[in-house]
Order: C-alpha cells, then sequence, then structure tokens
C-alpha cells in the first residue's frame, strides 16, 4: 500500500496557534518519519481488496499515543523535560498518511509527570486532556468523538474521528464520581489498572494479584452506567478476569499478546482471552515487538475464528488463517501455533507505521 494522505490535513503544527519558545517551551521534536516510511509490497488482488475495505469500513487503531517524543534521546532527562511542560505535541501529519479513520489517544499516559515523577495524578490528567482539546479545537483534521456516528461521519468527510482514552484508573483515586467528569470531558476508554495497583485492582507487574476490589467493582458499575469502554490490558489475570464477569457490557483488550506464543506477565492466558470474546469483547494484538513476538514462536499469528469473529476483515486475517490450516496439515507448529488462536475475537488495528512507540 502507498501512502495517501487524506484530503483534510491542511499542514497544522501542534500548537502553531501559539509563538513557541514565547508561550511554551522549544523543543526539537523527532520528525515522525525519521526511520523512512515502509510500503507494505502487496499483489494486485490484495491491493484492490484492502482499498475495497478501507472504502466501506472504518479503520480503527485501538491503541496509540501519536505524539512526538524529543529528536535527543540520549538521556531520560530530555523525555521527562518535555514531559513535564505539559503539552504533548500531536503528530498530525504522520496521522493524515495512517489510513486511520479512528484513533483511540491514550495521550501522554504513564509519562504524564508534570507535577509529580510518579505520574498519573488527576490534575495532570485533567491538565493534558484540557491542553490536548484546546490544540484540537484549533485544527481540522481530527474530530473529537463521543459516538459511533461521530465516527462515520469523520470517515465520510475525509477526517479522523479522535477518541480520548486513559490507560490506567489510578487518577480517580477514590473518588467514582470522577469517572462520570471524565466522561463528560470526552473520554471514552478507560483501563482498569495499568501495570501497577490502584484502588480498584491489581496490575500485571505485582507478584499477587487479588482481582477487582469493592471499590473496583463499583467503578465497573458505574463505567457501564455512564456509557465508559473498559480495557484491561494491563490488569493481572484475576483482576482483568473479575472485570469481564462483573462488566454488564462487554469490555475489551485494547493491545495485548497470548501467552501460548510468550509466556510472560504482558500476555494474556487463553482463559481470559475467550472470557473476554465470549461476552462480546474485541482483543486488539499489540503492534510492539518485545509484545507480540518471540525467538522461539516468532510473530503471533492469527486463525479462522478472528476471520469471521473479527469487527473488521482484512486480507492480512485471510492468510493467516491459511498459513494455520496449512501448519495443522503439515505440523509446522512453530509458524502456525493453533494455541495462539484459540479462543481470540479480534478485531485488527493498524500498523503504527513509526507514528509512535509502544
Amino acid at each position: 500500500m502507498e501512502f495517501a494522505q487524506k484530503s483534510a490535513y491542511n499542514g497544522y503544527k501542534a500548537y502553531s496557534y501559539l509563538e513557541e519558545g514565547k508561550d511554551w517551551p522549544q523543543i526539537e521534536w523527532a520528525k515522525w518519519d525519521w526511520a523512512g516510511r515502509h510500503v507494505v509490497d502487496c499483489s494486485a488482488e490484495d491491493e484492490a481488496r484492502v482499498a475495497e475495505i478501507l472504502a466501506k469500513h472504518p479503520y480503527v487503531s485501538l491503541h496509540d499515543h501519536p505524539t512526538f517524543y524529543p529528536k535527543d534521546m540520549s538521556t531520560l532527562d530530555n523525555i521527562w523535560d518535555s514531559m513535564r511542560q505539559g503539552r504533548a505535541v500531536c503528530a498530525y501529519e504522520a496521522l493524515s498518511y495512517s489510513n486511520i479513520d479512528c484513533v483511540f489517544d491514550n495521550m501522554m499516559d504513564g509519562v504524564n509527570i508534570i507535577s509529580s515523577p510518579g505520574g498519573w495524578k488527576w490534575i495532570d490528567i485533567v491538565h493534558d486532556l484540557g491542553m490536548r482539546l484546546c490544540d484540537l479545537a484549533h485544527q481540522d483534521l481530527l474530530v473529537h468523538a463521543k459516538t459511533v456516528d461521530d465516527i462515520y461521519a469523520a470517515k465520510a468527510a475525509g477526517k479522523i474521528a479522535w477518541v480520548g482514552a486513559i490507560e490506567g484508573a489510578a487518577c480517580i483515586e477514590n473518588e467514582v464520581d470522577r469517572i462520570d467528569i471524565l466522561y463528560g470531558l470526552g473520554v471514552r476508554q478507560l483501563g482498569i489498572t495499568y501495570s501497577e495497583s490502584n484502588a480498584l485492582g491489581n496490575g500485571l507487574k505485582e507478584d499477587k494479584d487479588g482481582g477487582l476490589t469493592r471499590f473496583g467493582r463499583e467503578c465497573v458499575e458505574r463505567m457501564n452506567k455512564v456509557g465508559m469502554l473498559i480495557d484491561v490490558s494491563h490488569c493481572g489475570t484475576q483482576t482483568a478476569y473479575d472485570a469481564v464477569t462483573v462488566s454488564s457490557k462487554p469490555i475489551i483488550m485494547s493491545h495485548c499478546g497470548a501467552k501460548a506464543v510468550w509466556n510472560i506477565r504482558r500476555m494474556a492466558a487463553d482463559e481470559l482471552l475467550q472470557a473476554v470474546a465470549e461476552r462480546g469483547g474485541v482483543i486488539g494484538i499489540e503492534a510492539a515487538p518485545h509484545t507480540t513476538m518471540s525467538k522461539t514462536n516468532g510473530p503471533l499469528r492469527l486463525g479462522p475464528r478472528e476471520l469471521h469473529r473479527g469487527q473488521l476483515e482484512h486480507p492480512a486475517l485471510a492468510r493467516q488463517a491459511r498459513l494455520l490450516r496449512r501448519g495443522h496439515r503439515q505440523g509446522h507448529r512453530r509458524q502456525c501455533d493453533p494455541r495462539a488462536a484459540r479462543g481470540l475475537g479480534i478485531a485488527p488495528v493498524s500498523a503504527r507505521q513509526d507514528i509512535v512507540g509502544s
């Protein structure tokens, strides 16, 4: 696929309504395509099929951080200094070339250290969100999406629907009403935990996982009531499973992988993946080498179930299904391990094309 830029992009750069160096600190940011632009070679048939899919269906990235990091990454100090200034710089031009119709933007996320090196403070989350919404209000490519209809409308207009998301709920502390506040500010997705534990439950970094707390169950119920999408990508296994079973609505694992492929904490067990899928949820495979492949198993393969369960069709999934079936016949389990595909209900997410980090 060649890179085609969305017509709605008019060259806008983040915060260009201000004077850099006067109104906000001047920082040299990395170019979005500093590593070059990788074009995937496809057959004419596949090119036509992809073009048909992109024309008919919204192309959704379930998890992204489409913002810049400083050009000089030689020390952490440069990263921290750029984050502390409180203005995440959105990569508008990169998004305009991405073919994405809707992006779930997790913003500054774990590097939101404006007032605290520990991050995740309520005042910082609100500051970050407000700054981004102000910037969005000055440009024409991204549309702040609050409903599914907004996504379809953005696609029809040649624009990109922007969905505000927060990857972990530590910022709400012990205040369940903050879920309502975030929703009122336009956030539509909230993670139960990031990798660290919080008042709702345990993150995947913890040695022990006690599952959802009483407060966590209350928060799940509140998110169901207000219409906040629940994400369990960084939860401990029991906490994630509790969220799946307590929630009256489908949830997502927006970016994860399978333990059957690589048995590390960051991956999810088949039982959890099946539980998400069986309740109508969606699973997105993270486009990051350190979480989707290993030396012994290679890249994660998708199987026939993903083809008919996925919310969007994609020729890459068809190829993976053919590989899986051929692997079964020929015994190539290292290439096409059926455990990797068992029970997953996957909606494809976008490859990041060097826009952002993991």
